[in-house]
Protein backbone atom coordinates (compact mmCIF):
# COMPACT_ATOMS: atom_id res chain seq x y z
CA UNK A 1 0.00 0.00 0.00
CA UNK A 2 1.18 3.52 -0.82
CA UNK A 3 0.30 6.31 1.63
CA UNK A 4 -0.22 9.87 0.41
CA UNK A 5 1.11 12.73 2.58
CA UNK A 6 -0.14 16.25 1.79
CA UNK A 7 2.25 19.09 2.66
CA UNK A 8 0.71 22.47 3.51
CA UNK A 9 4.04 24.33 3.88
CA UNK A 10 7.53 24.16 2.46
CA UNK A 11 9.03 21.33 4.48
CA UNK A 12 12.68 20.36 5.04
CA UNK A 13 13.61 17.67 2.47
CA UNK A 14 16.03 16.17 5.00
CA UNK A 15 13.18 15.49 7.42
CA UNK A 16 10.97 14.08 4.68
CA UNK A 17 13.52 11.36 4.01
CA UNK A 18 11.83 9.45 6.84
CA UNK A 19 9.10 8.57 4.32
CA UNK A 20 10.29 5.61 2.25
CA UNK A 21 9.84 6.36 -1.46
CA UNK A 22 8.37 2.92 -2.17
CA UNK A 23 5.61 3.34 0.43
CA UNK A 24 4.87 7.06 0.48
CA UNK A 25 3.93 9.75 -1.99
CA UNK A 26 4.64 13.21 -0.55
CA UNK A 27 3.76 16.57 -2.08
CA UNK A 28 1.89 19.89 -2.05
CA UNK A 29 -0.76 19.00 -4.63
CA UNK A 30 -2.24 15.63 -3.71
CA UNK A 31 -5.89 14.69 -3.76
CA UNK A 32 -7.36 12.22 -1.25
CA UNK A 33 -4.37 12.31 1.13
CA UNK A 34 -4.06 9.78 3.93
CA UNK A 35 -2.36 12.32 6.18
CA UNK A 36 -1.44 16.00 6.34
CA UNK A 37 1.92 17.43 7.43
CA UNK A 38 1.80 21.12 8.38
CA UNK A 39 3.91 23.83 10.00
CA UNK A 40 2.22 27.25 10.21
CA UNK A 41 -0.53 27.00 7.56
CA UNK A 42 -3.94 27.98 8.99
CA UNK A 43 -6.22 24.97 8.56
CA UNK A 44 -9.34 26.37 10.21
CA UNK A 45 -11.04 27.33 6.95
CA UNK A 46 -9.85 24.22 5.10
CA UNK A 47 -12.19 21.55 3.86
CA UNK A 48 -10.63 18.33 5.11
CA UNK A 49 -11.01 15.33 2.74
CA UNK A 50 -12.72 12.25 4.15
CA UNK A 51 -9.58 10.27 3.29
CA UNK A 52 -7.48 12.01 5.98
CA UNK A 53 -6.52 9.66 8.81
CA UNK A 54 -4.04 11.85 10.72
CA UNK A 55 -2.51 15.33 10.92
CA UNK A 56 0.99 16.14 12.14
CA UNK A 57 2.31 19.57 13.05
CA UNK A 58 6.09 19.99 12.71
CA UNK A 59 6.26 22.10 15.87
CA UNK A 60 4.55 22.38 19.23
CA UNK A 61 1.68 24.87 19.00
CA UNK A 62 -1.47 23.63 17.24
CA UNK A 63 -3.57 26.82 17.32
CA UNK A 64 -3.50 26.81 13.50
CA UNK A 65 -5.28 23.42 13.47
CA UNK A 66 -9.01 22.82 14.18
CA UNK A 67 -8.23 20.11 16.73
CA UNK A 68 -11.80 19.70 17.96
CA UNK A 69 -13.09 18.99 14.45
CA UNK A 70 -10.51 16.26 14.02
CA UNK A 71 -11.28 14.78 17.43
CA UNK A 72 -14.95 14.39 16.52
CA UNK A 73 -13.83 12.38 13.50
CA UNK A 74 -11.42 10.20 15.48
CA UNK A 75 -8.41 11.72 13.73
CA UNK A 76 -5.25 12.17 15.83
CA UNK A 77 -3.38 15.46 15.67
CA UNK A 78 0.31 15.05 16.42
CA UNK A 79 2.89 17.63 17.45
CA UNK A 80 6.62 17.39 18.08
CA UNK A 81 7.46 18.33 21.67
CA UNK A 82 11.17 18.56 22.29
CA UNK A 83 12.22 18.60 18.65
CA UNK A 84 12.98 22.32 18.74
CA UNK A 85 13.68 22.56 22.48
CA UNK A 86 17.40 23.21 22.12
CA UNK A 87 16.86 25.97 19.57
CA UNK A 88 14.32 27.75 21.78
CA UNK A 89 16.46 27.24 24.89
CA UNK A 90 19.44 28.92 23.24
CA UNK A 91 17.29 31.87 22.17
CA UNK A 92 15.86 32.26 25.68
CA UNK A 93 19.38 32.38 27.13
CA UNK A 94 20.29 34.94 24.48
CA UNK A 95 17.15 36.89 25.47
CA UNK A 96 18.23 36.98 29.11
CA UNK A 97 21.64 38.31 28.11
CA UNK A 98 20.09 40.88 25.75
CA UNK A 99 17.93 42.19 28.58
CA UNK A 100 20.48 42.04 31.38
CA UNK A 101 23.17 43.91 29.45
CA UNK A 102 20.85 46.16 27.42
CA UNK A 103 22.57 44.98 24.28
CA UNK A 104 19.88 45.97 21.76
CA UNK A 105 19.64 49.68 22.72
CA UNK A 106 23.43 49.87 23.12
CA UNK A 107 23.87 48.46 19.65
CA UNK A 108 21.37 50.94 18.22
CA UNK A 109 23.22 53.77 19.94
CA UNK A 110 26.58 52.82 18.45
CA UNK A 111 25.14 52.39 14.95
CA UNK A 112 23.86 55.97 15.14
CA UNK A 113 27.22 57.52 16.05
CA UNK A 114 28.90 59.82 13.54
CA UNK A 115 32.27 61.54 13.29
CA UNK A 116 35.90 60.46 13.30
CA UNK A 117 37.49 57.88 15.59
CA UNK A 118 38.12 60.39 18.35
CA UNK A 119 34.54 61.67 18.28
CA UNK A 120 33.10 58.14 18.36
CA UNK A 121 35.38 57.12 21.24
CA UNK A 122 34.42 60.21 23.23
CA UNK A 123 30.70 59.61 22.65
CA UNK A 124 31.03 55.99 23.70
CA UNK A 125 32.76 56.86 26.96
CA UNK A 126 30.23 59.57 27.75
CA UNK A 127 27.16 57.46 27.07
CA UNK A 128 28.06 53.95 28.22
CA UNK A 129 26.70 54.44 31.75
CA UNK A 130 23.17 54.73 30.42
CA UNK A 131 23.40 51.13 29.18
CA UNK A 132 24.59 49.65 32.47
CA UNK A 133 23.00 46.28 33.20
CA UNK A 134 23.40 43.38 35.59
CA UNK A 135 24.92 39.90 35.69
CA UNK A 136 22.81 36.74 35.56
CA UNK A 137 24.90 34.76 38.05
CA UNK A 138 23.29 34.90 41.46
CA UNK A 139 19.93 36.10 40.14
CA UNK A 140 16.75 34.05 40.48
CA UNK A 141 15.04 32.79 37.34
CA UNK A 142 11.43 31.65 37.54
CA UNK A 143 10.45 29.12 34.85
CA UNK A 144 6.71 28.83 34.23
CA UNK A 145 6.10 25.48 32.55
CA UNK A 146 8.63 22.65 32.77
CA UNK A 147 7.97 20.82 29.54
CA UNK A 148 10.61 20.09 26.92
CA UNK A 149 11.72 23.72 26.54
CA UNK A 150 11.21 24.89 30.10
CA UNK A 151 13.25 22.01 31.52
CA UNK A 152 16.15 22.75 29.19
CA UNK A 153 16.05 26.45 30.02
CA UNK A 154 16.03 25.68 33.74
CA UNK A 155 19.04 23.37 33.48
CA UNK A 156 20.97 25.83 31.33
CA UNK A 157 20.28 28.66 33.78
CA UNK A 158 21.65 26.54 36.63
CA UNK A 159 24.81 26.17 34.56
CA UNK A 160 25.05 29.97 34.36
CA UNK A 161 25.12 30.20 38.14
CA UNK A 162 21.51 31.28 38.57
CA UNK A 163 19.12 30.19 41.26
CA UNK A 164 16.22 28.55 39.42
CA UNK A 165 12.67 27.96 40.61
CA UNK A 166 10.00 26.32 38.51
CA UNK A 167 6.22 25.93 38.49
CA UNK A 168 4.34 23.26 36.59
CA UNK A 169 1.52 21.39 38.34
CA UNK A 170 1.23 19.03 35.36
CA UNK A 171 4.91 18.09 35.06
CA UNK A 172 5.44 14.50 33.94
CA UNK A 173 7.60 12.05 35.87
CA UNK A 174 9.97 11.64 32.91
CA UNK A 175 10.39 15.40 32.61
CA UNK A 176 11.00 15.76 36.34
CA UNK A 177 13.83 13.23 36.06
CA UNK A 178 15.46 15.41 33.41
CA UNK A 179 15.58 18.47 35.67
CA UNK A 180 18.72 19.39 37.56
CA UNK A 181 18.40 18.65 41.28
CA UNK A 182 19.24 22.34 41.83
CA UNK A 183 15.92 23.46 40.31
CA UNK A 184 13.56 24.32 43.17
CA UNK A 185 9.79 23.96 43.12
CA UNK A 186 7.58 27.02 43.54
CA UNK A 187 4.48 26.43 45.62
CA UNK A 188 2.33 28.53 43.30
CA UNK A 189 2.56 30.79 40.28
CA UNK A 190 2.23 33.86 42.48
CA UNK A 191 5.04 32.64 44.73
CA UNK A 192 7.26 32.20 41.67
CA UNK A 193 6.70 35.82 40.61
CA UNK A 194 7.37 37.09 44.14
CA UNK A 195 10.69 35.22 44.38
CA UNK A 196 12.05 35.87 40.86
CA UNK A 197 14.30 38.48 39.29
CA UNK A 198 13.54 37.13 35.82
CA UNK A 199 10.52 35.09 34.70
CA UNK A 200 10.35 33.06 31.49
CA UNK A 201 7.10 31.60 30.12
CA UNK A 202 6.89 28.13 28.57
CA UNK A 203 3.23 27.12 28.60
CA UNK A 204 0.71 26.68 25.75
CA UNK A 205 -1.92 29.31 25.03
CA UNK A 206 -5.28 28.05 26.29
CA UNK A 207 -8.37 29.67 27.74
CA UNK A 208 -6.86 29.05 31.18
CA UNK A 209 -3.47 30.62 30.38
CA UNK A 210 -4.62 33.55 28.22
CA UNK A 211 -3.63 36.78 29.95
CA UNK A 212 -2.07 34.87 32.87
CA UNK A 213 0.55 37.61 33.22
CA UNK A 214 -1.42 40.77 33.92
CA UNK A 215 -1.21 43.66 36.36
CA UNK A 216 -1.62 41.54 39.53
CA UNK A 217 1.27 39.18 38.73
CA UNK A 218 3.50 41.89 37.28
CA UNK A 219 2.98 43.71 40.55
CA UNK A 220 4.37 40.69 42.41
CA UNK A 221 7.62 40.60 40.43
CA UNK A 222 10.67 42.08 42.09
CA UNK A 223 11.42 45.71 41.29
CA UNK A 224 13.44 45.95 38.08
CA UNK A 225 12.48 42.44 37.00
CA UNK A 226 12.65 40.96 33.50
CA UNK A 227 9.89 39.05 31.71
CA UNK A 228 10.66 36.72 28.81
CA UNK A 229 7.95 35.32 26.56
CA UNK A 230 9.00 32.77 23.96
CA UNK A 231 5.72 30.83 24.21
CA UNK A 232 2.73 32.82 22.87
CA UNK A 233 1.76 36.50 22.75
CA UNK A 234 -1.64 36.00 24.38
CA UNK A 235 -0.12 34.89 27.68
CA UNK A 236 0.71 38.52 28.53
CA UNK A 237 -1.67 41.46 29.00
CA UNK A 238 -0.06 44.12 26.78
CA UNK A 239 -1.65 47.09 28.53
CA UNK A 240 -0.50 45.94 31.97
CA UNK A 241 2.94 45.19 30.57
CA UNK A 242 3.41 48.68 29.10
CA UNK A 243 2.24 50.22 32.36
CA UNK A 244 4.80 48.18 34.32
CA UNK A 245 7.56 49.15 31.90
CA UNK A 246 6.66 52.85 32.03
CA UNK A 247 6.57 52.80 35.82
CA UNK A 248 10.00 51.17 36.02
CA UNK A 249 8.59 48.08 37.72
CA UNK A 250 9.88 46.03 34.80
CA UNK A 251 13.46 46.50 33.65
CA UNK A 252 12.83 44.78 30.32
CA UNK A 253 10.52 42.56 28.30
CA UNK A 254 11.92 40.15 25.72
CA UNK A 255 9.50 38.38 23.41
CA UNK A 256 9.40 36.33 20.25
CA UNK A 257 5.88 37.60 19.52
CA UNK A 258 5.78 41.32 18.61
CA UNK A 259 2.48 43.14 18.97
CA UNK A 260 1.70 46.73 17.95
CA UNK A 261 1.24 47.71 21.60
CA UNK A 262 4.74 46.70 22.75
CA UNK A 263 7.13 46.31 19.83
CA UNK A 264 8.36 49.92 19.81
CA UNK A 265 8.73 50.39 23.55
CA UNK A 266 12.35 51.30 24.46
CA UNK A 267 12.44 48.59 27.15
CA UNK A 268 11.17 45.86 24.82
CA UNK A 269 13.30 43.57 22.68
CA UNK A 270 10.93 41.95 20.19
CA UNK A 271 12.06 39.24 17.78
CA UNK A 272 10.19 37.88 14.72
CA UNK A 273 9.27 34.43 16.11
CA UNK A 274 12.78 33.01 15.78
CA UNK A 275 12.46 30.32 18.46
CA UNK A 276 12.53 27.28 16.19
CA UNK A 277 14.14 29.03 13.22
CA UNK A 278 17.25 26.93 12.89
CA UNK A 279 18.05 24.37 10.24
CA UNK A 280 18.61 21.76 12.92
CA UNK A 281 15.27 22.36 14.62
CA UNK A 282 13.36 22.23 11.33
CA UNK A 283 14.90 18.91 10.34
CA UNK A 284 14.31 17.48 13.81
CA UNK A 285 10.67 18.64 13.92
CA UNK A 286 9.83 17.30 10.46
CA UNK A 287 11.58 13.99 11.15
CA UNK A 288 9.63 13.53 14.39
CA UNK A 289 6.33 14.44 12.72
CA UNK A 290 7.06 12.01 9.90
CA UNK A 291 7.83 9.25 12.39
CA UNK A 292 4.51 9.88 14.18
CA UNK A 293 2.61 9.61 10.89
CA UNK A 294 4.44 6.45 9.83
CA UNK A 295 3.81 4.75 13.17
CA UNK A 296 0.13 5.59 13.01
CA UNK A 297 -0.51 4.83 9.35
CA UNK A 298 1.41 1.55 9.35
CA UNK A 299 0.72 0.21 12.86
CA UNK A 300 -2.01 2.39 14.41
CA UNK A 301 0.44 3.52 17.11
CA UNK A 302 -0.13 6.95 18.68
CA UNK A 303 2.67 9.02 20.22
CA UNK A 304 2.47 12.71 21.13
CA UNK A 305 -1.08 13.34 19.98
CA UNK A 306 -2.71 16.46 21.39
CA UNK A 307 -6.24 15.06 21.21
CA UNK A 308 -6.12 11.24 21.35
CA UNK A 309 -4.42 9.12 24.03
CA UNK A 310 -0.98 7.63 23.49
CA UNK A 311 -1.24 3.99 22.45
CA UNK A 312 1.86 1.90 21.82
CA UNK A 313 1.51 -1.84 21.24
CA UNK A 314 4.21 -3.90 19.50
CA UNK A 315 2.85 -5.38 16.29
CA UNK A 316 2.33 -9.13 16.30
CA UNK A 317 1.35 -11.59 13.62
CA UNK A 318 -2.15 -11.57 12.21
CA UNK A 319 -4.32 -8.52 11.63
CA UNK A 320 -4.68 -5.36 13.70
CA UNK A 321 -7.80 -3.27 14.24
CA UNK A 322 -7.41 0.34 15.41
CA UNK A 323 -10.53 1.98 16.84
CA UNK A 324 -11.15 5.57 17.95
CA UNK A 325 -14.44 5.96 19.79
CA UNK A 326 -16.40 8.07 22.21
CA UNK A 327 -15.29 7.23 25.74
CA UNK A 328 -18.50 5.48 26.75
CA UNK A 329 -19.12 2.07 28.35
CA UNK A 330 -19.61 -1.00 26.22
CA UNK A 331 -17.61 -0.34 23.06
CA UNK A 332 -14.73 -2.69 23.89
CA UNK A 333 -17.23 -5.33 24.94
CA UNK A 334 -19.06 -5.10 21.61
CA UNK A 335 -15.72 -5.40 19.76
CA UNK A 336 -14.81 -8.53 21.72
CA UNK A 337 -18.23 -10.02 21.10
CA UNK A 338 -18.05 -9.39 17.35
CA UNK A 339 -14.68 -11.14 17.15
CA UNK A 340 -15.72 -14.02 19.38
CA UNK A 341 -18.91 -14.69 17.40
CA UNK A 342 -16.78 -14.81 14.24
CA UNK A 343 -14.51 -17.41 15.86
CA UNK A 344 -11.55 -15.03 16.01
CA UNK A 345 -9.13 -14.99 18.94
CA UNK A 346 -7.68 -11.78 20.37
CA UNK A 347 -3.91 -12.15 20.70
CA UNK A 348 -3.33 -8.75 22.31
CA UNK A 349 -5.42 -5.71 23.17
CA UNK A 350 -4.67 -2.18 24.39
CA UNK A 351 -7.43 0.21 25.44
CA UNK A 352 -6.73 3.72 26.65
CA UNK A 353 -8.66 6.96 26.95
CA UNK A 354 -8.23 10.71 27.10
CA UNK A 355 -11.14 12.81 28.18
CA UNK A 356 -14.14 12.03 26.01
CA UNK A 357 -12.20 9.93 23.48
CA UNK A 358 -10.91 6.36 23.75
CA UNK A 359 -8.58 4.40 21.49
CA UNK A 360 -8.18 0.66 21.17
CA UNK A 361 -5.68 -1.53 19.36
CA UNK A 362 -6.72 -5.15 18.86
CA UNK A 363 -4.36 -7.76 17.44
CA UNK A 364 -6.34 -10.67 16.03
CA UNK A 365 -4.91 -14.09 15.29
CA UNK A 366 -5.24 -14.71 11.57
CA UNK A 367 -7.14 -12.60 9.07
CA UNK A 368 -10.10 -10.45 10.05
CA UNK A 369 -12.82 -10.84 7.36
CA UNK A 370 -14.18 -7.60 5.89
CA UNK A 371 -17.70 -8.31 7.14
CA UNK A 372 -16.46 -8.66 10.74
CA UNK A 373 -14.53 -5.43 10.49
CA UNK A 374 -17.60 -3.70 9.03
CA UNK A 375 -19.63 -4.87 12.04
CA UNK A 376 -17.03 -3.40 14.40
CA UNK A 377 -16.87 -0.11 12.50
CA UNK A 378 -20.66 0.18 12.80
CA UNK A 379 -20.72 -0.16 16.61
CA UNK A 380 -22.42 2.83 18.22
CA UNK A 381 -19.86 5.29 19.52
CA UNK A 382 -17.08 4.32 17.08
CA UNK A 383 -15.69 7.45 15.43
CA UNK A 384 -13.28 5.73 13.10
CA UNK A 385 -11.96 2.20 12.68
CA UNK A 386 -9.09 0.88 10.56
CA UNK A 387 -8.09 -2.64 9.58
CA UNK A 388 -4.31 -2.89 9.29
Amino acid sequence: MTYRILLLNDISPAGLQRFAADRYQVGRDLDRPDAILVRSHDMHAMKIPDSVLAVARAGIGVDNIPVERFTLRGIPVFNTPGANANAVKELVIAGMLLAARRIAPAWDFVRGLQGDAAAVAAAVEQAKKQFAGFELAGRTLGVVGLGAVGAEVANAAVGLGMRVIGFDPAISVSRAWQLSSDVQQAGSLDTLFIDSDLVTLHVPLTEETRGMVGAPRLGLLREGGVLLNFARAGLVDDAALVEALDAGKLFAYVTDFPTPAVKDHPRVTALPHLGASTGEAEVSSVAMAADHLRDFLEDGVIRHSVNLPDAVLPRGAGSRIAIANANVPGVVGHVSTALAEAGLNIAEMLNTSRGEVAYTLVDVEGVTPPEVFARIAAIEGVLRARLL
